[in-house]
């Protein structure tokens, strides 16, 4: 099951700064679509809006030609799931308990567990490697091991569309590429912000590039990954070269390359 989803004019400010400002974006079905940019540029802020953690004040968002924000919570769970940055749980719950919770979107209040929830917590948890996790505290594990098990919660959901937050921003570089390999193998969309370019680059189908709140670039990653346009967003030289062996972009910064903002303003516009 994979969904396609168009995101027209989404618009969000924080008292009186912007953060999403008439934010448009494509995700195709079956695409992996990166969200790159520097920090503060808006990439959190949009998604948590397409997963209504936040509504926006002013813009439009569809999946598969439905309106997600008009969606009862239940159903659009049951379509959407979400993954952000490692956080704290205010209660003890083991990791299997924390998967489990991917499974409420088809659930009644208090409806408990059926064998067909066992077993789909089961699989995600093999999936990420986790098993022998299945009862430990979660808040005793690591933060890597933390956001494996936010993952494997969001594979139990069964939803065809995955909204990523930076998810491997606490995993070792092992983790970070199996992560990323289990996911392009599952049958989804997903939408992903992404702090590596080089994962970016390995990865996505396209990416879009943000700058405080907008969209200032979009396409490819041969398109989007230059040497220019990466020191106009980041302010930091590069050599981008196609690797000989994943014939994918490889990005390599350079030392003593950096410059202000002020310096590049006018770069992207």
């Amino acid at each position: 099951m994979r969904m396609r989803l168009e995101v027209d004019g989404l618009t969000y400010a924080y008292g009186e700064r912007p953060a999403a400002n008439d934010v448009s974006l494509r995700v195709g079905e079956g695409e992996f679509v990166g969200l790159i940019g520097p920090n503060g540029s808006g990439k959190s802020t949009v998604l948590k809006q397409i997963c209504r953690a936040l509504t926006p004040q002013r813009g439009s968002v569809r999946l598969d030609g439905e309106d997600l924000l008009a969606m009862p919570y239940r159903r659009s769970a049951q379509k959407v799931a979400a993954v952000g940055q490692e956080g704290e749980v205010p209660f003890d719950f083991t990791v299997e308990e924390m998967v489990s919770m991917g499974r409420s979107p088809y659930k009644r209040l208090l409806e408990p567990d059926t064998a067909e929830d066992r077993q789909v917590v089961r699989r995600a948890l093999e999936r990420l490697g986790m098993v022998h996790l299945a009862r430990r505290s979660y808040l005793h594990l690591s933060g890597g091991e933390r956001q494996r098990v936010l993952i494997a919660r969001a594979i139990a959901q069964e939803s065809g569309f995955l909204v990523l937050d930076e998810p491997t921003n606490h995993l070792d570089i092992r983790y970070q590429m199996e992560i990323f390999d289990l996911i392009r193998r599952m049958d989804v969309t997903v939408l992903a912000a992404i702090h590596d370019l080089n994962l970016a680059a390995l990865y996505c189908d396209r990416l879009y590039a943000l700058r405080e709140g907008r969209v200032v670039l979009e396409g490819t990653p041969e398109e989007v990954l230059t040497p220019e346009h990466i020191y106009a967003l980041y302010g930091v030289r590069s050599a981008v070269n196609r690797h000989p062996l994943t014939g994918r972009l490889s990005v390599v910064f350079l030392p003593g390359g950096t410059e202000s903002t002020d310096s590049r303003e006018e770069e992207l516009s």
